[in-house]
């Protein structure tokens, strides 16, 4: 028997490097010295990070090369002193190791696979707005979709979403979900940059409807020249979390206790994806 295994996600490459940084912080020494240098205003001297953590300086200075070597922190010669400080690098790319080896992100593809034959996305229309509002309603009764209680009126929706960027997925001619992208600023120079929501209906869930209306949302902005997308989705919609992995978003990080739904304090993460330079996803998907 012949067992099919699921395909690496995480390169050699990267892999080889987190590797290496693990293994350096595999001393509490060394984290211990990494937390006081990255929660430090600015450098702080070899002699002050010793006695912060309760070592000798020769001490303190073999553990602090070790760090140095890996990238982690950066060391100064002022006069006889040396002067430390936090690669600024490390601040995102330790997090964001961490996070790859958990499969808590993924490597960005160019968009959703597998799109289901049976489900079309087209443009909405005036008449599609009583079943966008249905859908979000149904997606509010979840608990896990929006801090909305109440379904926005058209009128709302309607003056918070970029024209060119509203979609409706149709199965056996009826509307089954919606994606629609609104701006995140009035400024010029964000006007790139999109919010977005994805809705699918509660009899259609399961079926690639979603993948299908975020594969015409991403290539859509793609082609408008949207360069960043972002999605606030709560940690407990693991499902919405996994279909903006397959369509490019990757986890920027997790908002703790940023507002009350129903009373209660909620987390949320924060998705984010980001046009490729060649902005080919369009021509490529």
């Amino acid at each position: 028997m012949t067992t099919t295994l699921p395909t690496v996600g995480l390169p050699v490459q990267d892999a080889t490097t987190y590797a290496q940084w693990f293994a350096c912080l595999a001393d509490p020494t060394r984290v211990r010295l990494l937390h006081v240098v990255a929660t430090h205003p600015g450098e702080i001297t070899v002699g002050a990070l010793s006695e912060a953590i309760g070592v000798t300086q020769p001490t303190c200075s073999h553990h602090l090369r070790k760090l140095a070597d890996t990238g982690f922190v950066r060391l100064r010669k002022e006069g006889t002193a040396t002067l430390v400080s936090v690669n600024p690098a490390c601040c995102t790319g330790l997090p964001h190791a961490a996070d790859a080896v958990m499969g808590t992100i993924v490597t960005r593809p160019c968009c959703p696979t597998d799109l289901p034959a049976d489900v079309t996305v087209r443009a909405l229309t005036d008449h599609d707005w009583p079943d966008v509002r249905r859908i979000h309603t149904e997606g509010i009764a979840t608990g896990d979709a929006t801090f909305d209680t109440e379904t926005p009126t058209r009128r709302a929706l309607d003056a918070k979403w970029l024209p060119d960027h509203r979609w409706v997925a149709e199965l056996d001619g009826h509307v089954v979900g919606w994606t629609a992208a609104a701006p995140t600023s009035t400024r010029d120079c964000y006007s790139g940059v999109a919010e977005t929501s994805v809705y699918v209906a509660a009899d259609a869930r399961g079926r690639g409807v979603g993948k299908a209306l975020l594969h015409k949302q991403v290539t859509a902005a793609d082609t408008a020249g949207l360069w960043t997308l972002q999605a606030t989705v709560f940690p407990e919609n693991r499902a919405a979390i996994a279909l903006h992995h397959s369509a490019g978003y990757r986890t920027i990080g997790l908002r703790e206790r940023i507002a009350q739904h129903h009373g209660t304090w909620r987390n949320t993460v924060l998705l984010e994806r980001r046009t490729e330079p060649s902005a080919a996803c369009a021509t490529e998907c």
